[in-house]
């Protein structure tokens, strides 16, 4: 089926680092841009939904062609208490049943319902390559990224082409964990995590967004899909380009039991290897702009 030329898509998430990057794409095309927003809407543009209370106004999604969801509370920003983890837990789950069911009542649907997911659903790989066929993994990040997808069932019961975008370390100078990373190997402090042998699967936030574009308009693909670049590295390397790119020494190491202390649960994520590979990305001809860890951070400083 043939795509009109302007689009009107509701985004979840729109404030955050990929929502924000997602939206100015769009509307820089001539997109028609709904932003559903936790507050009373302020302009034509927004729409108000309340996850908690599993509450979407229903003109935010009326005739949309997509429904964007990346709403969520950021896995490295606290530490995992017991509080927290319900938190990213619940800020995953219920926003995305409540969009999942507002999109399924609807008279005139989407055509698709693009949800976040990440690659914490596999778990630790070690150096074993994954792509879309994999098994969920086992602890607190793959169990609530299996039950995160199982939250868009209303969706996929209505008809409604459902895609799950497994995102994996988006590459940013601000924003995310990776922003958090420039100031400190700017200043000539980084360096490697543990022993540095665990592989990141990454992808820079030009291809993050071209990728979530791709699964808008790709209306063969449905299901999981990996948002991950071609080449994942392991943390030395990734540790190596920051120190090319910003022409700054990499001496420092954070050792594992350190980490363990500083971080508690969450260090295991830290030091975990998830070698994920984008299968289901390039068969469907996606090609990425930033294939490597060189182009990536390189992208990011420009």
């Amino acid at each position: 089926m043939t795509q009109p030329s302007q689009l009107r898509i509701a985004v979840a998430g729109a404030s955050g680092l990929i929502g924000s990057a997602l939206v100015r794409s769009l509307r820089a095309d001539g997109h028609e841009v709904v932003r559903l927003v936790r507050r009373p809407a302020r302009t034509a543009d927004e729409a108000e939904w309340d996850p908690k209370r599993q509450y979407v106004h229903a003109s935010g999604l009326a005739g949309c062609d997509a429904v964007v969801n990346l709403a969520a509370a950021g896995v490295g920003d606290r530490r995992w208490t017991a509080a927290y983890k319900k938190e990213l837990r619940d800020s995953r789950v219920l926003g995305t049943a409540a969009l999942a069911e507002a999109v399924a009542s609807l008279d005139e649907p989407p055509r698709v319902f693009v949800n976040g997911s990440a690659i914490g659903y596999y778990g630790d790989t070690g150096e074993r390559a994954v792509d879309e066929d994999a098994p969920a993994g086992e602890g607190f990040l793959p169990s609530m990224c299996v039950e995160w997808e199982e939250a868009a069932g209303a969706a996929v019961e209505a008809g409604v082409r459902t895609v799950f975008a497994r995102s994996g370390l988006v590459v940013a100078r601000k924003g995310g964990a990776w922003g958090r990373m420039f100031p400190l190997f700017k200043a000539g402090l980084g360096g490697r995590l543990g022993d540095g042998r665990q592989y990141w699967s990454f992808i820079s936030l030009h291809d993050e967004v071209a990728a979530l574009r791709h699964l808008i308009d790709d209306e063969e693909l449905s299901g999981p899909v990996n948002l991950t670049a071609p080449h994942p590295v392991t943390n030395r390397e990734v540790t190596a380009a920051m120190g090319r790119a910003l022409h700054r020494p990499t001496l420092f190491t954070a050792p594992a039991p350190a980490l363990r202390v500083v971080l508690g649960e969450m260090a295991g994520d830290v030091l975990c290897s998830q070698r994920v590979l984008p299968a289901r990305l390039l068969d469907s001809g996606f090609t990425f702009a930033f294939p490597t860890i060189d182009d990536a951070v390189g992208a990011a400083l420009r």
